[in-house]
């Protein structure tokens, strides 16, 4: 009975456990199956979502890597762009440099031109000096001769200075009308020219500037040409004549100076038509010939001077006009006694 009893309780018991085991299992399968497809769920839509995130990052990269090859063409374009602009700038570098050389050297050019300029000025000033000097010399012998006749005779209306610088004697100081004779009353005038030409000639500064001392004779058109040639001619030689043989031929030291010419009727400085013109027209004139060398040798002084030019070269001075201060010399006649 007890045997029996044992087991029925085992099987009852055995009956109960399976009854209470099986339900467990069963719920906890579903739950892990639950559970295994909510995450494939999750994953399906994480997946999706990363797929979606994924397109769009590729859509961003294209468009990033489209943008990054435009910005490398446009930079290749401004890399170009640059080179040529510093290709300018080493052409204008270049200019620049090649102008700046070039205005040194025309301040160079400027600084010995200025230097130049002035050395000139001082002589041009001291040529101006010298020219006119020598215009005051001409001037002073002539008017100590005019002042010396002046005192002589007492009478300022038959001696003047010319406008050619000449002393202008009147036919009337030396000579009667038609006459080539000196007379007597005169020879106190010719004396006072000795005198002066002596003291003037004696001087070796002022004789260095005189080529020619020139008596010469003027009449009017009365009479024919060849009759008025030969007076004008006859009274320049006695006049010269009486200046080297008077006062015991103190200035025939000096004739080498002295020349006499007759220009006839040529050389009016009045109208013939009167009478008071022709009067005027008969003279005596004495001019004094400066040396041209004496001219030439101060414009030379100036023309040796040497001028920067462009590269730095040197180039003789232009030639530059006489001061108009100095009257300019007639044609020179022969030395001696014309006729």
């Amino acid at each position: 009975m007890r045997r029996g009893g044992f087991r029925s309780g085992i099987r009852s018991a055995d009956s109960g456990g399976e009854q209470g085991f099986w339900p467990s299992y069963a719920d906890m399968m579903s739950t892990v199956a639950l559970i295994l497809f909510f995450l494939m769920l999750i994953s399906y839509i994480q997946n999706l979502i990363t797929g979606n995130d994924l397109q769009n990052t590729q859509e961003v990269l294209s468009d990033t890597r489209r943008q990054v090859a435009a910005a490398q063409t446009r930079l290749g374009e401004l890399s170009d762009e640059l080179k040529l602009k510093q290709d300018e700038i080493n052409s204008y570098t270049i200019q620049i440099n090649q102008q700046t050389e070039t205005i040194n050297a025309q301040k160079a050019l400027i600084s010995d031109q200025q230097s130049y300029v002035a050395a000139a000025d001082r002589e041009l000033r001291s040529m101006r000096a010298q020219m006119q000097s020598i215009a005051v010399l001409r001037m002073s012998i002539l008017e100590q001769i005019r002042a010396s006749i002046v005192d002589v005779m007492g009478d300022e209306s038959k001696v003047s200075v010319g406008d050619n610088g000449n002393i202008i004697l009147n036919e009337g100081v030396f000579f009667d009308l038609g006459s080539s004779s000196i007379k007597p009353e005169s020879e106190t005038v010719l004396n006072e020219l000795i005198d002066v030409f002596t003291k003037f000639l004696s001087d070796a500064e002022n004789a260095r500037y005189v080529d020619s001392i020139v008596i010469s004779g003027h009449t009017d058109i009365t009479g024919t040409a060849e009759t008025n040639r030969k007076l004008s001619t006859d009274r320049a030689n006695s006049v010269l004549q009486y200046l080297l043989t008077g006062k015991g031929g103190k200035l025939d030291a000096y004739s080498e100076y002295f020349c006499a010419a007759g220009y006839g009727a040529t050389r009016p400085v009045a109208s013939n038509d009167t009478a008071e013109g022709q009067a005027a027209n008969r003279r005596i004139e004495i001019s004094m010939i400066l040396k041209d060398e004496s001219v030439l040798e101060i414009v030379e002084q100036y023309l040796a001077m040497e001028i920067p030019e462009a590269g730095g070269s040197t180039a003789a001075a232009p030639a530059s006009p006489a001061p108009s201060a100095l009257p300019s010399p007639s044609p020179t006649p022969r030395r001696g006694i014309s006729g």
